[in-house]
């Protein structure tokens, strides 16, 4: 692979790394903030778990407008600077609602992240290497959520009752390290050509990643398929109908797989299991451990066997150990037990869900409403993603939720969610593996 193409990807892959430090490092710092503040479960959902997530949703379905407009580069610049005020700010938070605004602000730049990364390395890369690469910002993603288990295990305790301001502030380090060196970036070629209509940076870019002749190549075959006119499509013409209802129920069933549930929330469901607080802590590093190994092996596998064999796999994994989680509460079996299948669930996400969702989203629409198009589908994600995280509360909190005395139905709702998602997989997902973002286009528009 081009080592110019893959430091590209790379670079713009890292916000991936503070989507997943930013969204997970709460976990640690979720207990002491509810007894500092002394919030009730609505509230403690509401404004201390969830408003994050109401920023990424916020992020994610407005992120298509300055990819649009200012381009995929500047966007990715702009998520850095949001991700280091929000660090800073959240740790220096005097009260919940200061707290909450803060957190807010980092979850835009999550949000719209998960928008411009993914669509940006889509468009430089070739189909033979466009899933590893797209894969790359999953890879970060997990581990940013390692980096914010291991953060959160070390500094638990270095600044007595305020160790949690630590946990969230340390995040402006890797923010503004990522910022810098996106300055170093170039532009999309196809936002260059197709938005800017502006051919010679277009083929500028091209020429950093690929030989002349098949720059040359890729500009003219961007061209043909993308005629230079003024006129404007609506992503939700009906023209893009297939793509749409695609994008949303992956989203859709990715949430629903329980995955956000457990992260977020992983040291308390151990805790709940029988490990005290600082095994159930250190217990947490194991799940981002595994999440990144089996990450990896997506990674290595998205290209040779596909995104729906991927999906398969993961599919039939979420049943087997959510079904066996949900067991392991009702019968009360030992926390270890219980331990391992969580780690076979995330081995499952890893390997299906996680590899997969960005990578696939990021593909199946055409150049034209490729960023609006990946908002739809990350907006949708972050919807569930918020609301699943906000009513946990109200289910899992130990004196009022529904659930208080054992959590196990909530596990097999998300076993019988991910039933409907092998169903889907099975007998609708399309397999995108080494097809041009063109030809795609082609075919999911019905015009092949």
């Amino acid at each position: 692979m081009n080592s110019k193409l893959f430091r590209i990807s790379l670079t713009a892959a890292l916000s991936g790394f503070l989507f997943g430090f930013d969204t997970v490092v709460i976990s640690g710092a979720n207990l002491p903030i509810k007894e500092l503040w002394d919030t009730s479960p609505w509230f403690h959902g509401t404004f201390i778990m969830s408003m994050a997530l109401w920023g990424t949703v916020l992020g994610s379905l407005m992120g298509g407008i300055p990819c649009d407009r200012f381009g995929r580069k500047k966007t990715l610049f702009w998520i850095g600077i949001l991700y280091a005020v929000s660090a800073i700010g959240s740790g220096l938070a005097t009260d919940p609602y200061i707290f909450s605004f803060f957190r807010f602000i980092g979850g835009v730049g999550v949000g719209a992240s998960s928008v411009a990364a993914p669509i940006y390395i889509s468009e430089i890369s070739s189909p033979e290497n466009r899933g590893k690469l797209g894969a790359l910002y999953q890879f970060n993603l997990v581990l940013g959520i390692l980096i914010a288990f291991i953060s959160n295990y070390l500094l638990q305790g270095i600044g007595g009752a305020n160790d949690w301001r630590w946990m969230l502030g340390v995040e402006a380090i890797p923010a503004i390290i990522y910022t810098v060196m996106v300055l170093s970036i170039p532009n999309s070629p196809r936002w260059l050509a197709i938005k800017k209509k502006d051919d010679e940076g277009a083929l500028k870019t091209l020429r950093l990643l690929f030989s002349e002749e098949q720059a040359q190549t890729k500009l003219q075959e961007i061209k043909d398929h993308n005629p230079q006119t003024e006129k404007k499509e609506s992503l939700f013409s009906g023209k893009y109908k297939t793509p749409l209802i695609l994008a949303f129920l992956l989203a859709f069933f990715n949430q629903l797989s329980g995955i956000n549930f457990v992260l977020y929330y992983a040291p308390e469901i151990l805790e709940r299991a029988g490990l005290a607080a600082q095994e159930s802590l250190f217990s947490s590093i194991s799940i981002g451990i595994v999440n990144l190994v089996f990450t990896f092996v997506g990674v290595r596998l998205i290209d040779k066997l596909g995104r729906k064999q991927l999906m398969k796999i993961g599919s039939i994994g979420y049943i087997l150990s959510l079904g066996m989680v949900g067991w392991c509460f009702y019968s009360d079996a030992s926390s270890m037990v219980l331990l391992t299948f969580v780690l076979v669930f995330i081995a499952s996400h890893a390997v299906g869900q996680g590899a997969v969702i960005w990578v696939f989203i990021s593909e199946i629409f055409p150049n034209k409403v490729r960023a609006f198009g990946q908002s739809w589908g990350t907006g949708t994600h972050w919807v569930f993603a918020a609301i699943i995280t906000l009513i946990t509360p109200i289910f899992l909190d130990a004196e009022k939720g529904i659930f208080k005395e054992n959590p196990w139905p909530i596990f097999m709702f998300f076993a019988g969610m991910m039933v409907l998602q092998l169903l889907w997989v099975l007998f609708k997902m399309p397999e995108t593996k080494g097809v041009s973002l063109e030809e795609l286009s082609e075919q999911l528009s019905g015009k092949k």
